[in-house]
């Protein structure tokens, strides 16, 4: 793939809490309407590297560009004002969902989805409503509009989550193991959304241990160790063909 046609480019990033690495020079790229699954043991760097994607995280060194917008990050260094227009530029293209669903639990289901369109989009509220319904009534929850999240399953919580995403028309969906904390009737609704986003082009970077999915829906499947990237791999090649001794345990770890 050429590197300046892709939707997300990543070269050299590295990022340390503490004077502890995290991130130790990773590189890679994802083309436009790719789904890229990224596995790997816990401390790999999986989190980090999304979080870092939105700036969420500051990394300390490296390079990112989302959708033709790119931030140089440099060590100890305050972003400059370019930067840090590029960083919200950035997050107006690009959308994260957590692995804690993150909604406001003082805010209805229908005003966290139109939250990011009135608030940072400016988008008029009734326009915003209107099309914070239909994204409700495509995961299946226009009936929830005006439940509290306190009140939804978490199989519930993170398909408003998704809905949440989409309501800023993002080009590039950062999912951050969507159904780690869901039991698995909760966790196949969720994966039935972002299936269906698969099907329909979205670019999505996924973090996640799902074998299944990533087996069904991923283009690539990018396996992180010790803070770089080891094996960047189609999912056949990568669960049936790969001879690397880490592959190996997490596949063999997962799978126990």
């Amino acid at each position: 793939m050429n590197n300046t046609e892709a939707t997300i480019c990543v070269r050299g990033l590295t990022k340390s809490f503490g004077g502890t690495p995290v991130l130790l020079g990773v590189d890679f790229s994802v083309a436009k309407g790719e789904v890229v699954v990224i596995m790997g043991p816990s401390g790999s760097g999986k989190t980090t590297l999304l979080r870092s994607l939105n700036f969420l995280e500051q990394p300390d060194a490296g390079s990112i560009r989302v959708c033709g917008t790119e931030v140089e990050c440099f060590p100890n260094r305050e972003l400059s004002r370019e930067n840090r227009k590029r960083i919200a530029a950035i997050r107006q293209r690009s959308a994260m969902v957590f692995q804690s669903f993150n909604l406001f639990p003082h805010r209805t289901v229908i005003e966290n989805v139109i939250e990011g369109p009135v608030s940072v989009k400016k988008v008029d509220r009734k326009v915003a409503m209107a099309r914070g319904m239909a994204l409700l009534e495509r995961v299946g929850l226009s009936a929830k509009a005006n439940e509290y999240p306190s009140r939804l399953s978490g199989g519930q919580k993170q398909r408003v989550a998704i809905a949440r995403g989409l309501a800023m028309d993002p080009d590039v969906i950062l999912f951050d193991e969507p159904t780690s904390a869901l039991d698995p009737v909760l966790r196949e609704d969720v994966l039935v959304v972002m299936r269906e986003l698969a099907r329909e082009g979205m670019t999505m970077l996924v973090v996640t241990h799902e074998v299944r999915f990533a087996q069904d829906v991923a283009d690539r499947v990018v396996f992180m160790e010790g803070g770089v990237v080891v094996e960047d791999a189609p999912p056949q090649q990568f669960f049936r063909g790969n001879d690397n001794p880490g592959v190996q345990r997490f596949l063999n770890l997962i799978a126990s």
